[in-house]
């Protein structure tokens, strides 16, 4: 190996090792960031009333409402997002400037140097023009079932969970985080993700299949705004 070599080599390493460190900083499954809350377990001492019925119980009754309304409550979140959007520019610009002297003239003759007259003309013509174009559409779709990690004051659900899909070349996910208000959960447990405030919805991939469609650091690097070389 020639000393350019090692030179390269060594001046590399650092991008191969924060290469690496990023990979080991991507998403993995039990995220605690996304874990389920469990349901505080109520311990009461048992009343002899003699009564089967155990008033205080945390199960329903009769006429209580199933929905989720209790930290380790469940709720299926039924993804629906769709969002396009699209952007025309166009600019078309022209000038044109002339300026024009006659010839001098001395007794009501012309003077001509070498046989030609002193007239003069300037004239300037720039035109410009351009256009842009841009379009951009994603839809999701789905269900995922989300946990209650916190009931706020007003009675807004706080919500967060993931999926998980293991595959032949990699694994998927589905994070969703937000706030929910308890009624806009319907009768059976279900709410849109377009009713969630402040939704934090990532879907993505890992694995060799998703860093096949991911450009290197180095490449990256070139592309950025930080190279300063080309």
């Amino acid at each position: 190996m020639t000393k350019l070599s090692q030179v390269l080599v060594l001046a590399l390493m650092p991008f191969l090792f924060t290469g690496c460190a990023l990979d080991a900083l991507g998403p993995q499954p039990d995220d605690p960031d996304f874990a389920p809350a469990l349901p505080e377990e109520d311990y009461t001492t048992a009343v002899p009333t003699g009564s089967l019925f155990n008033p205080y119980s945390s199960n329903n009754g009769l006429y209580t409402d199933t929905r989720a309304h209790k930290v380790g409550d469940l709720i299926s979140v039924q993804l629906d997002e769709r969002t396009s959007a699209s952007k025309n520019a166009g600019t078309t610009l022209g000038k044109s400037n002339s300026i024009g002297f006659g010839a001098l003239a001395v007794g009501g003759r012309p003077v001509t140097i070498n046989g030609y007259d002193t007239s003069a003309s300037l004239s300037n013509n720039s035109d410009f023009e351009g256009s842009s174009d841009a379009s951009q559409s994603n839809s999701l779709s789905g269900n995922i079932s989300v946990s209650v990690v916190k009931v706020l004051a007003n009675g807004n659900l706080v919500v967060r969970g993931e999926k998980w899909l293991m595959l032949n070349n990699g694994n998927e996910y589905i994070r969703v985080t937000g706030i929910v208000r308890s009624e806009d959960v319907s009768s059976d447990n279900t709410v849109s993700s377009q009713r969630i405030a402040n939704a934090r919805i990532q879907y993505g991939g890992t694995g060799d299949f998703a860093d096949t469609q991911e450009r290197g650091f180095i490449s990256r690097f070139f592309n950025s705004a930080f190279n300063i070389f080309f």
